[in-house]
């Protein structure tokens, strides 16, 4: 990646990770943890690597993008009004009555959302048959999944997996937010995934890519590339990331939800901002 990419992908999720607390921060409280954690991802997806069309959203060819981990519904909506599918300015309605940008996302309420989500483990099993139709129809795309590590505890993440490498799905590739924090504390805690969850990826015959630094876009840019060049069957990317990444009052304790006082709010989106300044100097 040359160096001007690798600034405008930093600065593109310095910018996510603070429309994502503006969103939250508009409703007073939420899950800001697992959607910090994945501003890095979004932000390799949706300013390289995913071939979409923002005047266009249901342009049939396009990559397609499924928020199976629903509670990192506000990253995924500051990605979107960034890129031009809205005004970003319409998301700071998160979760008030009427509004088209709910908690988990929803396809037939929010511009250029490709599949609705809801209880956890469902969004991997509509991924898989996503990709599984454009197979199926000759397509050329690619089909993105995001799971939470604590989502891998639901069944039916693991009943798509084994579809998905049965049907050897290379053009679906699930990306693992592995924040090792979930709603009731540390994941190893809660559900061990003993030898982890790559590995079970592994025996269940997909290409595991381990992203040491899952907040590096340099190094999620390179672990996609690699998923690209994988045949016949599909690949997991497994990003350890920190949860509440940026958020001044959420990553040093890692947590799922917050709610901070309002002096806190302006501490932490003060924070971003001066982040995003510095980011951009840097060039």
């Amino acid at each position: 990646m040359n160096k001007q990419k690798l600034h405008d992908l930093r600065v593109f999720a310095a910018e996510i990770r603070l429309e994502t607390l503006k969103i939250i921060g508009s409703r007073g409280f939420g899950h800001v943890g697992g959607s910090m954690s994945m501003a890095d991802a979004m932000a390799v997806l949706y300013g390289d690597v995913m071939n979409i069309d923002p005047k266009n959203p249901r342009w049939e060819d396009r990559d397609w993008f499924v928020l199976s981990k629903g509670h990192g519904g506000p990253v995924m909506y500051a990605t979107l009004g960034l890129k031009g599918y809205y005004p970003v300015e319409f998301a700071y309605t998160l979760n008030q009555p009427g509004t088209d940008f709910p908690s988990h996302t929803d396809r037939r309420k929010t511009v250029g959302v490709d599949l609705t989500t809801g209880s956890l483990g469902q969004g991997m099993s509509e991924a898989v048959g996503a990709a599984l139709g454009s197979k199926v129809k000759g397509r050329t795309n690619h089909v993105f999944v995001a799971v939470g590590d604590g989502e891998c505890d639901e069944g039916e993440v693991w009943e798509a997996a084994q579809f998905a490498a049965h049907y050897k799905l290379d053009n679906l590739v699930c990306l693992v937010d592995n924040n090792k924090r979930q709603l009731d504390g540390a994941v190893a805690d809660v559900m061990s995934h003993g030898k982890g969850i790559g590995a079970k990826f592994d025996a269940f015959g997909w290409h595991v890519i381990d992203v040491k630094d899952g907040n590096d876009v340099e190094q999620i840019s390179a672990a996609i590339a690699e998923a690209y060049t994988v045949k016949g069957q599909p690949t997991c990317l497994i990003l350890n990331t920190v949860k509440g990444k940026g958020a001044t009052f959420a990553e040093p304790s890692g947590a799922h939800s917050s709610q901070p006082t309002k002096e806190q709010w302006e501490e932490a989106i003060a924070a971003s901002e001066a982040q995003l300044a510095a980011i951009r100097a840097e060039q």
